[in-house]
């Protein structure tokens, strides 16, 4: 352990005056500012982040603690879309446009993982080869690693990363599997939703889960069809007409809420991309105004909290002596018809709890 002083970000923080030396040289060129320093340190952060160690989730937890006064800043952009709309040809024209622009941008894809091997391609890298090789921007591919709704579960905490290293456009893109990819709505401030010009089944597939979720709604490769994405345009708007009358608002910014649309473009030709931005831009205002994206922040945190909760309770339940030295006998009987898989899982539980009067 190695102190730290008055002028550290540590103190600066308000942090405790010791860190380790792996996390306190990680957080130095983190801030340090932009260049191979620092993105080998985002990379070695979360890499850590993502470990289930539990020396490393320690280590992560300090390092959090540490780099959290320097986030909030950046805007987190959420892509979502079936697989073959053009997610990464999307992100990574945008990405040059807004670095043009003079912003810094990262992004955080997620692959899935395979159901039989676990394995990932993590090919993001690959497909948005002019941006990553942009200092300017930062792409990390992550793994789903089993996780549902589209994400990976350390998503939230490589955000405040790309934050602190001083990012300021944040875009998770998400894997691409239709229903299920609502997590990214709970963990950014704006939740976009790509479609193809021929949106029909799709549309239907994936309309229940994502749609009445989405803010914006881009129909890319318009150029290939204008017929068809008019024809989507029109049908998208109709229904998010529908949903908007569901959509679950605070009471106090309600009176001046955002209303979701939709709009036509072409990644790979640049096509759409200045009034994309500009959307995004006034969705941010009309946000910021209204007090919309700070209750949604407080919501998203304390979301995130619950969920590491529960994530940790199941972790210790599985690791639990009490609950393992019955764990095999009690799912062959329930495998088996012997015992209800509701009277197991509360004997289990009260064997966790200690409690063993039903047991």
């Amino acid at each position: 352990m190695r102190a730290e002083s008055p002028s550290s970000p540590a103190a600066a923080a308000g942090a405790p005056a010791t860190l380790s030396p792996v996390v306190a040289g990680l957080v130095q060129d983190i801030l340090a500012g932009a260049g191979p320093r620092q993105r080998r340190a985002m990379a070695k952060a979360i890499t850590l982040l993502e470990s289930t160690r539990n020396d490393h989730r320690v280590q992560a937890d300090a390092l959090l603690t540490e780099l959290l006064p320097r986030t909030g800043a950046s805007f987190r952009l959420g892509i979502s879309g079936v697989p073959g709309v053009g997610k990464s040809t999307f992100i990574e024209t945008l990405g040059l446009s807004l670095i043009e622009q003079g912003h810094r941008v990262a992004v955080l894809a997620i692959d899935p993982s395979s159901s039989v091997s676990g394995g990932s391609i993590l090919g993001d890298k690959t497909r948005m080869e002019r941006l990553s090789m942009d200092e300017r921007a930062y792409i990390r591919p992550s793994p789903s690693s089993g996780t549902l709704g589209g994400v990976a579960e350390k998503t939230r905490e490589a955000m405040l990363v790309c934050e602190a290293a001083g990012f300021d456009v944040v875009i998770v893109e998400t894997v691409g599997v239709g229903q299920s990819e609502t997590a990214v709505a709970g963990m950014t401030d704006m939740y976009c939703l790509l479609q193809l010009p021929n949106a029909g089944d799709d549309l239907q597939a994936i309309k229940k889960g994502v749609m009445e979720l989405a803010d914006l709604v881009m129909i890319n490769k318009a150029d290939l069809d204008d017929a068809a994405a008019t024809r989507a345009q029109a049908q998208i708007t109709s229904s998010l007409r529908l949903y908007g009358m569901h959509r679950r608002t605070a009471p106090e910014v309600a009176a001046a809420a955002w209303q979701p649309r939709v709009m036509r473009l072409s990644a790979l030709k640049g096509q759409g991309l200045a009034e994309f931005w500009s959307a995004v831009t006034e969705f941010r205002t009309v946000q910021d105004r209204n007090g919309g994206l700070a209750h949604k922040r407080r919501q998203q945190a304390r979301t995130w909290m619950w969920e590491r909760i529960q994530a940790g309770l199941q972790q210790q339940f599985m690791s639990a002596p009490a609950v393992r030295q019955v764990m095999d006998e009690t799912l062959a009987q329930v495998l088996e018809g012997r015992l209800a898989a509701s009277t197991a899982a509360r004997r289990l539980l009260a064997r966790f709890s200690g409690d063993n009067t039903d047991a």
